[in-house]
């Protein structure tokens, strides 16, 4: 599993769409198609300009960025908790995944009258039965009709 590390890479993700959400997380996909999957013109055989899926993630491979805003963690110690955390259970779904790029983000704040401390056990429990629905759903074959 690669990380997403550019604005640009993360601007793609958002862009590709929702696949799941949560009450507190929602998971955006950009598919990344494989080599094979594009038709080969004469263009690319002489390698002059690369499509800008290829120049964003230069390889084809499962990519994943976690966007905690501040406006939803106030404290970094929460953010830097709540990212772990998205590392970490996403890690148990890599080989589940779609070859694509995927962004983590969360979308409203954990109740600080219910989570007193950043790295309490019932926080860390919350966020990660949380994120496994999320990767579930996510990992979850379409079915088509």
């Amino acid at each position: 599993m690669q990380r997403l590390k550019t604005r640009p890479q993360f601007q793609a993700a958002l862009a590709g769409g929702t696949v799941s959400r949560t009450t507190h997380f929602v998971l955006h996909r950009l598919a990344l198609s494989r080599p094979s999957d594009t038709p080969i013109t004469a263009l690319q055989t002489l390698g002059s300009v690369p499509s800008q899926e290829q120049a964003l993630f230069g390889l084809v491979d499962v990519w994943l960025g976690a966007m905690v805003p501040k406006k939803w963690a106030r404290r970094a110690v929460t953010r830097n908790a709540i990212k772990r955390q998205i590392y970490n259970v996403s890690e148990r779904f890599v080989h589940r995944l779609p070859v694509a790029a995927h962004v983590v983000r969360l979308r409203s704040a954990f109740d600080r009258q219910h989570f007193i401390s950043a790295t309490s056990q019932p926080l860390k429990l919350a966020v990660r039965q949380e994120l496994e629905q999320l990767f579930e759903r996510a990992a979850r074959p379409e079915v088509s009709t």
